[in-house]
């Protein structure tokens, strides 16, 4: 992995991405005691980050590999985005995903196209397993979620992006809050940072239970999560960190952050009171670490991503009831 891919990635991507603004309120400013300001990928094609590394990815396909179509497994984000890229490339998708997926993600995903082919995880199937077979039976290309060059590069230029944000409102020196699962986004922001603003230092944030990121950040090895599931942050929940990713952060990033799911919900009614953005519970975990990881953060500013807003309906009236409670 290495900036020139990341720069490739954005040249192939250009004009089929939507470049997300870096906004600020003076309300969670209040709340988080500094100025925060928020990378909605939200706002992104498909409602998350994960567009940008599926569409890098099929856009690197030879068209041998595309008229034999891809496969990918998700709990919903790269699902939709691998979906989309491939319908727009006129290929055939496969998508696997856990039957306990938000059902809007899973809907969602069929309504771009992708076969969807479900697989129980609560009961320990094993996703790698099934993808290998379908994969092998049906020569199809896999592209996997986080642990994927073209991946890492198509989501690191979001951090492009967030370098000359930056710079247009004269931050040098902040932390890079980043929701993370397997590690594809904030490595990829970490590499693209690293080359375009070095004072810009990319923090990892996690749901509680589901830290596995920021303990390998602390003992230097990967560490592995205790259960598959059990979080509201469903996107953000992976079994351990990526290959690929955990050294790039290993060299890059700060200290793992982590949250409660609750905390992610306030996170999600404060974006949407404040900035009228609709954030999930994993997509809002960068900034209820800004809101309530005060104490481990340094300086007057602080970026945070929302990486998604594909959230239930159930899940996002329960965090405004919250609020308003």
């Amino acid at each position: 992995m290495n900036i020139d891919m990341i720069r490739a990635a954005q040249k192939r991507i250009a004009g089929h991405i939507r470049r997300t603004p870096l906004l600020n309120s003076p309300f969670i400013d209040e709340m988080a005691g500094r100025r925060v300001w928020i990378k909605p990928e939200c706002l992104q094609h498909t409602g998350s980050f994960k567009y940008r590394g599926a569409r890098a990815a099929v856009s690197a396909l030879s068209e041998a590999e595309l008229a034999r179509g891809v496969i990918a497994y998700s709990s919903g984000n790269h699902a939709q985005g691998v979906a989309l890229a491939a319908r727009e490339h006129g290929a055939t998708a496969v998508i696997i995903m856990p039957a306990d997926a938000p059902r809007v993600k899973i809907d969602n995903t069929r309504a771009l196209g992708g076969e969807v082919v479900l697989y129980d995880r609560a009961a320990g199937e094993d996703r790698d397993a099934l993808g290998a077979e379908l994969s092998a039976s049906r020569g199809l290309t896999l592209i996997r979620p986080f642990d994927e060059p073209q991946v890492i590069a198509g989501q690191g230029t979001a951090g492009l992006e967030i370098a000359d944000q930056a710079r247009e409102a004269g931050i040098s020196d902040a932390d890079v809050v980043v929701c993370c699962g397997g590690g594809g986004f904030a490595s990829g922001i970490a590499l693209a940072l690293e080359a375009e603003a070095p004072g810009l230092r990319v923090r990892p944030c996690e749901p509680a239970g589901f830290d596995d990121m920021a303990r390998s950040l602390a003992t230097g090895r990967q560490c592995r999560n205790a259960t598959p599931s059990g979080s509201l942050c469903d996107a953000i929940v992976s079994p351990q960190p990526g290959e690929l990713t955990l050294p790039v952060l290993l060299r890059l990033a700060g200290p793992g952050l982590v949250v409660t799911d609750n905390e992610a919900l306030s996170a999600m009614a404060a974006a949407f009171s404040h900035l009228r953005l609709v954030a999930e519970p994993g997509g809002a975990v960068a900034l209820a670490a800004a809101l309530f990881r005060q104490d481990e953060i340094d300086g007057d500013d602080v970026i945070v991503t929302i990486s998604g807003g594909n959230v239930d309906a159930g899940v996002f009236q329960t965090a405004l009831h919250r609020n308003m409670a």
